[in-house]
């Protein structure tokens, strides 16, 4: 009889790549991981693993038996959360992880509305980045996590990790106000089209997110569809950062919908066809789970409420609910909102 516990180190290993990130992401010792997969390779009867080089790799037959481990733990997190449901009541700690753009906008009304529809629950929040939330999940450290993904950059695909869809927010292109653009070579913005809206920047620097994120990704293949390399002069992962150097003339950035009630004074928004997609994640089979469920349903009421083409709070936002419900997709909004004071940056958005 094979192991659950020895499969899933098999699968973490296939995972990850390597003995030793297994044994830092789930706690053990290298030498713990290697006797584990030593043992599962005896009760399996053929080799699992075989060197390449300094590290192991899984053999054919090792990752057959992956394949069969991913659909036994999606089972087995089915049958935890059927058990689950029988329970009366929902409580207990739920560990969450957000994007941190997601933290300001939709955890807070999510926490309230589960408060006040499940006050036995203890949720327990950490900003994660969305690239290592599949990992998170698999090792247990969170039971659900908001995420995100963009055009142009969509999520890899995942059997381990399954999501609900949560909110779909356009894109801004963020810049200084005509009369201040001296950077920019080119009229301000207008069409419909990618090339039409970021051309006038071509050549003009750029803020990104720091290199290696989603954002970053996202922001150079938006410019190379439109046309152009973007010539990067800021690196910064506080859409907040982003919108104030936009502000005083450093350069074009994009910010999603979300984060432009924190527009400064003198900002440009010009709403582009390019959509960030938030979505709910949880492990494989674990959808059901009451907890889960509990927090989806709190997650959709918030967003629902707060509303999607509108953050409340700035002028900012009524004058973009107003833009999108007229359809004016490639039009200019002037942010006319008192400046406030900036936060330390947070982790890659």
């Amino acid at each position: 009889m094979l192991d659950i516990r020895r499969l899933h180190l098999l699968r973490e290993l296939d995972r990850r790549g390597t003995i030793a990130a297994v044994a830092e992401a789930l706690t053990f010792t290298a030498s713990a991981v290697s006797q584990q997969l030593g043992v599962l390779e005896r009760e399996a009867g053929v080799p699992l693993l075989e060197r390449s080089g300094r590290r192991v790799v899984l053999t054919p037959a090792g990752r057959t038996l992956v394949t069969h481990a991913d659909a036994v733990l999606e089972r087995l997190e089915l049958a935890v959360s059927e058990l689950a449901g029988a329970r009366e009541g929902i409580g207990g700690p739920l560990r969450i992880g957000t994007f941190p753009s997601g933290g300001p906008a939709i955890v807070p009304a999510t926490l309230a509305e589960l408060a006040r529809r499940h006050p036995a629950l203890e949720p327990m929040v950490q900003e994660i980045d969305s690239t290592r939330v599949s990992d998170s999940l698999r090792a247990g450290e969170l039971d659900v996590a908001l995420v995100h993904d963009y055009d142009f950059v969509p999520a890899s695909p995942d059997i381990t990790v399954d999501q609900e869809p949560l909110l779909e927010e356009p894109m801004y292109l963020a810049t200084g106000a005509p009369a201040d653009r001296t950077l920019a070579t080119g009229p301000t913005a207008c069409g419909d089209t990618l090339s039409e809206l970021l051309g006038p920047w071509a050549a003009s620097p750029w803020i990104t997110a720091r290199n290696g994120t989603t954002g970053h990704a996202m922001a150079v293949r938006a410019c190379q569809a439109a046309g152009f390399q973007p010539r990067i002069r800021h690196q910064v992962n506080d859409f907040r950062t982003v919108l104030a150097l936009a502000a005083i003339g450093q350069g074009a950035g994009f910010v999603p919908e979300m984060a432009t009630t924190h527009a400064p004074e003198g900002v440009v928004l010009t709403r582009l066809p390019l959509f960030r997609r938030s979505k709910v994640a949880f492990r494989a089979g674990g959808g059901t789970h009451p907890a889960i469920a509990a927090f989806v349903a709190a997650a959709r009421t918030a967003v629902d409420t707060t509303g999607s083409a509108s953050w409340p709070g700035t002028e900012t936002s009524k004058a973009q609910a107003a833009t999108a419900a007229a359809g004016f997709e490639g039009d200019s909004i002037q942010a006319r909102v008192a400046a406030g004071p900036l936060r330390e940056p947070r982790s890659p958005d």
